[in-house]
């Protein structure tokens, strides 16, 4: 079994036996589709809502929710996933820092998770679990050969979703 590394701003798939991991999620979201027929999986690392946000044209798709998810779904189903089947799971945007007067600016972790569930429902996938929110990172894991989404942090009890 090979595990495929997304990182930060980064996209991939993994077909099984292979798990799909990302490491240093904080406001970040870890958005995983899973397609468990095929047994074909994606993720993206997300770090900012929307593309809107980009300050010139040349940017990674995969950062920002909106241009991420798209092409994360144009790549699953390249890679044999049916679209009706997909479900998605997400981890991450968490609160990494407190700000006095805190402005909707510096929410970037709750305005991630928003960001990736509007950009799911606009693709009609249907998201199954979730563990966001908090103040602390998050090192995720899906292994294709049943879906699960392994979540691991420093300070918690490691928990799959």
């Amino acid at each position: 079994m090979e595990v495929v590394k997304v990182w930060m701003a980064d996209s991939n798939i993994a077909k099984y036996p292979n798990s799909i991991r990302t490491t240093g999620l904080g406001s970040c979201v870890g958005v995983t589709l899973y397609d468990p027929t095929t047994k074909v999986a994606g993720m993206a690392h997300v770090m900012l809502p929307s593309s809107t946000l980009a300050k010139n044209s040349d940017f990674k798709n995969a950062k920002y929710a909106d241009t991420a998810l798209p092409e994360l779904l144009e790549m699953v189903i390249k890679a044999g996933a049916n679209k009706a089947r997909l479900v998605a799971k997400l981890a991450g945007g968490s609160q990494m820092f407190s700000f006095s007067g805190s402005s909707e600016t510096m929410r970037i972790g709750p305005r991630n998770v928003e960001a990736c569930k509007e950009a799911l429902k606009k693709l009609g996938i249907r998201v199954i679990a979730e563990d966001t929110g908090g103040n602390f990172g998050r090192t995720v894991e899906l292994y294709t050969d049943d879906g699960r989404y392994q979540i691991r942090t420093a300070t918690k009890q490691e928990k799959v979703i």
